[in-house]
Order: C-alpha cells, then structure tokens, then sequence
C-alpha cells in the first residue's frame, strides 16, 4: 500500500476535558462516489475511505468502516475514557485504491 500524497491529510487534535478526551479529526480526502461527472460530462472513478482505525497508545480503539455516503474532507469527533495527558492516539485510513495515511498526537490538557 503506498502513501497518499496529500500534504497535511489529517488532521487531529487530543484534548483531555475532565476524564474524557475529545477527539477531532480532518482528513483531506476527494471522497468520490463514482457517480459524479466532471465538466467534460466523463464519471469521476470511485475514490474513498473505507476504513478509519484508532489507537490509544497502540491499542486499537476505534474501527469504521465507511463508504460513498461520507462527504469530502471528512470530520470525525470521538470520546475517550481513560486516557490521560501524554497519551498517543493514532489515526489511520485506506481507501479504496490502495492509499493509506496515519497521523498520532499526544493528548493534550484541554
């Protein structure tokens, strides 16, 4: 699987508020259904996430699958418990050509 080559695909920020942390994610990504036409009137080929995984100090906490209904540059918010300042999550997604990125942050005091 090769890398995407978008510059600053994701995104993210880790902040600890009380004893949970929120998660906000951004991942640039074109998100094409396959249905869509471009000027010419030629179908844009089918290019999308289909799978988003998280960890929390490299234990999997969050696994979705996703499909042509996710919107372009999609923007994913979560909550954990447990976690604390210093704690590393990691997010990484593949498409469905082949193309994966990650990107982790250490949680931060919110």
């Amino acid at each position: 699987m090769g890398a995407a080559n978008m510059a600053d695909d994701i995104k993210m920020r880790a902040q600890l508020k009380g004893d949970m942390v929120e998660v906000k994610v951004l991942i640039g990504h074109p998100m094409e259904t396959g249905r869509r036409k471009n000027e010419a009137g030629e179908v844009i080929s089918a290019h999308f996430v289909q799978l988003v995984t998280v960890t929390l100090n490299g234990k999997s906490v969050l696994e979705a699958q996703w499909g042509t209904g996710i919107s372009k540059n999609p923007y994913l918010t979560f909550h954990l418990v447990g976690a604390k300042v210093g704690d590393i999550v990691a997010v990484t997604w593949h498409d469905n050509l082949g193309q994966s990125s990650s990107q982790q942050i250490a949680v931060t005091q919110g």
